[in-house]
């Protein structure tokens, strides 16, 4: 894929990335970066990656171009960013990880079929869009609710006298989880929320579309200003408000 060319420092687009997610650190962690910087040959949308078919990777390239769509510039699709996904997961994730991910792909598809009464491929682009939008609130509630678990745990026991007002903090979690579970979830009521709760499979496909997207030859040269090095050394530019940011340099 044109994101292994080598062009760009994906340490750099790991961080903005994060950013974008909230600071919250990556499924795959170090091996996913190790994976990005690995020399790899082009995946063609027709090829097979590990488990992932040709179908499943035209799913991906959905998904993604949902959450980015081509607007001014070109799109997830456009950058092949399913092919990267489906190597990335086959690359870098644990095996349990590589589980709720394909699992996650299909519970977004039995949701499409639910809520749609099609397949989320076959689905308009205002379905798809709400369909994500719902699983991406979704995510963020469960996602919270494991962060503030594993912050209690890492605090450690909690004192009698303030056992209260630390029940009255994590309650705020509580109503979601109560709940009937979105479309999509399978997180009900029965389903404690623990410091040990694995993430949510939607959040691994919007940051791997993120990053994909965002360390594409397109995304870096189209959706951001790219320019080759070595270059002009300019140490201060003139930023104008709207303009698109620069791209980072390996």
């Amino acid at each position: 894929m044109s994101t292994e060319d080598g062009t760009i420092d994906r340490r750099e687009a790991i961080r903005r990335v994060t950013a974008l997610l909230g600071g919250i650190t990556f499924v795959g962690g170090s091996a996913l970066l190790t994976a990005c910087e690995k020399e790899r040959p082009a995946a063609a949308p027709a090829t097979r990656i590990g488990d992932f078919s040709p179908d499943d990777i035209a799913f991906l390239d959905e998904v993604a171009d949902t959450i980015l769509p081509e607007t001014k510039t070109p799109g997830a699709k456009a950058a092949k960013t399913g092919a990267f996904m489906a190597l990335m997961v086959t690359d870098s994730y644990e095996p349990k990880d590589q589980k709720i991910f394909r699992d996650g792909m299909r519970k977004l598809d039995d949701a499409s079929r639910k809520t749609n009464n099609a397949s989320f491929v076959a689905s308009t682009p205002q379905q798809r869009l709400a369909l994500l939008e719902s699983l991406d609130r979704e995510a963020k509630t469960y996602t919270d609710a494991v962060q503030a678990a594993r912050k209690k745990k890492k605090a450690g026991p909690v004192p009698d006298t303030a056992k209260t007002a630390e029940a009255k903090k994590g309650d705020k979690f509580l109503p979601d989880q109560r709940k009937e579970a979105a479309p999509g979830a399978d997180i009900g009521a029965a389903t404690a929320i623990t410091a040990d709760s694995p993430a949510h499979y939607f959040r691994m496909m919007k940051e791997l579309a993120l990053l994909g997207y965002f360390t594409s030859e397109i995304g870096c040269t189209k959706a951001q200003r790219y320019v080759e090095t070595p270059g002009r050394y300019d140490p201060c530019v003139e930023y104008k408000p709207g303009e698109t940011s620069w791209a980072p340099h390996a």
